[in-house]
């Protein structure tokens, strides 16, 4: 069976692996947030490692998410579906209790109201690649598939859905499976089962090759595409940074920054605040967070700590962004100031470095954290392939 998934396959780099010392960040245009600065969560916390949740059937994690404004969180396996509650790491659902032949799951994301979309995956009798079926938890709670989701194109694979658990309008990133691949953002209300529209992209920009990284800002209803435009060739092209109107389907494109002496490379990650218009990505051969104002177009770059803009080896993954504190966590597969620890470097939004939670075990290419800013806690892929961390900011 095949699973494609940019948010968990490996990404094909060059190895450079050239170590820096630790050195600033150079800058661009000075940035300039669209909106007022978001209050801070009086919440108090200790940076640090939680439990750690084992699936209940031992099998590696396909996909996960929370809930932001619950309790409740939700995995895939191969061979099953389960929930989990966000404070005690304790898996309290798990089903089908008998798995169909050649069935498979990976989840997709939790959107507005607590409503899941999980892609199953049916290998037919006598073939090798898999159809794809998309199921509706709604909400989570329910600890069963409430419904479908009908995809506007066949063979559809749901590669990112943009971070959006606010509205009721989703984004989600995909291909065109019998049609080369085409890449396509599917604007959709999950829970209704009804889509607005389908934007098709140049699969010479936007295909995968080019490592397009996927989100949402839902407060001016645009899909955030970060991308290299010339595959992450070293010392190539700056990244170019793409809105997507998911009304009309009109496109903007700006330049990213593309600083060190290989370049940026490929964008490893990319999270978006809709509450400020702020978007942050890491990039591959430089070990840098670059935060762009959306609105303004411009942005500024931070070395990632205790690094230069060489240390490939040390540069950041995936990210995720907590609008209610401000925040952009990266995770950082070699910590640069402790290269045998993996490590989540936390920031403002002006790109200063705040805080880092160390003694983490990541592999190339996982997804990005998950996390609830009402808690200041999250929940990350590992330390086995079983298992997911939770994690306090």
């Amino acid at each position: 069976m095949q699973i494609r998934s940019v948010r968990q396959s490996l990404h094909a780099c060059a190895v450079a692996a050239i170590l820096g010392g630790c050195s600033s960040g150079a800058s661009a245009p000075p940035l300039s947030p669209s909106g007022p600065a978001p209050s801070m969560s009086l919440v108090k916390h200790g940076a640090g490692l939680g439990k750690i949740l084992t699936t209940k059937n031992g099998q590696q994690v396909f996909g996960y998410d929370i809930d932001r404004s619950g309790t409740d969180g939700v995995l895939a396996t191969a061979f099953d579906v389960e929930t989990f509650d966000q404070g005690s790491g304790k898996i309290t659902a798990s089903f089908p209790s008998k798995l169909p032949p050649g069935t498979s799951y990976k989840v997709d994301g939790i959107f507005a109201g607590d409503v899941a979309l999980v892609t199953r995956y049916v290998v037919p009798k006598g073939k090798i690649y898999a159809k794809r079926f998309y199921n509706v938890m709604n909400p989570v709670t329910a600890k069963k598939f409430t419904g479908q989701w009908t995809p506007p194109i066949r063979d559809i694979d749901v590669l990112q859905a943009g971070i959006n658990q606010t509205t009721s309008t989703s984004a989600l990133f995909a291909i065109e499976l019998k049609n080369g691949d085409q890449p396509v953002v599917v604007v959709s209300d999950i829970a209704s089962n009804t889509v607005s529209k389908t934007i098709k992209l140049d699969p010479s920009l936007f295909g995968g090759g080019n490592g397009p990284q996927f989100d949402q800002d839902f407060t001016t209803n645009q899909g955030v595409v970060a991308l290299s435009p010339d595959g992450g060739r070293v010392g190539g092209s700056a990244p170019v940074n793409v809105l997507i109107d998911l009304k009309t389907g009109k496109q903007t494109q700006f330049t990213g920054l593309n600083n060190g002496p290989f370049g940026a490379g490929y964008v490893n990650g990319l999270a978006v605040d809709s509450t400020t218009g702020i978007a942050a990505t890491t990039t591959e051969l430089n070990a840098e967070v670059e935060f762009y104002d959306l609105a303004k177009k411009t942005g500024i770059s931070a070395q990632l700590p205790c690094t230069g803009n060489s240390s490939q080896i040390n540069s950041g993954s995936g990210l995720a962004n907590d609008p209610v504190n401000g925040l952009f966590l990266v995770t950082e597969q070699y910590y640069g100031c402790n290269s045998q620890q993996s490590a989540i470097v936390v920031f403002d939004e002006k790109g200063h470095s705040v805080e880092t939670i160390t003694g983490f075990k990541f592999y190339p290419g996982q997804p990005a954290p998950v996390v609830n800013p009402s808690t200041r806690t999250g929940w990350v892929f590992g330390p086995g392939f079983n298992q997911l961390q939770q994690f306090t900011y």
